[in-house]
């Protein structure tokens, strides 16, 4: 079973540009409210007045970088956790991450 990270997209026909490395430090961002649900997550942001919806999967990783993580530290926990092949994870953790920094609810430092 493969575990997929999908996070609302904004706007598809833009490319992420950011890359991510292995020792990037990835931290949520404080000012950003959080609410679990039976299967997931909510989030707000209360500048904007958006909510990003996480599955199980997201809000999983969500809760890990609460506090400042590398890549490569929670490249671990999810493969602990989840049936997901490392290649895999790893592109689909910086493809999340890019667009979590794009849309603000991340800090990304290298």
């Amino acid at each position: 079973m493969e575990a997929t990270l999908p996070i609302p997209v904004i706007d598809a026909g833009r490319s992420v540009v950011m890359t991510i490395d292995d020792n990037a430090i990835i931290l949520a961002n404080r000012e950003l409210l959080c609410c679990d649900l039976s299967e997931g997550a909510v989030i707000l942001d209360l500048e904007t007045g958006v909510y990003y919806g996480l599955d199980a999967v997201g809000t999983f990783i969500w809760g890990l970088i609460q506090e400042p993580k590398s890549l490569s530290e929670i490249t671990e926990a999810v493969l602990a956790v989840y049936a997901v092949e490392r290649v895999r994870c790893v592109e689909d953790l910086e493809k999340l991450f890019a667009e979590m920094a794009k849309l603000n609810l991340i800090e990304v430092r290298k």
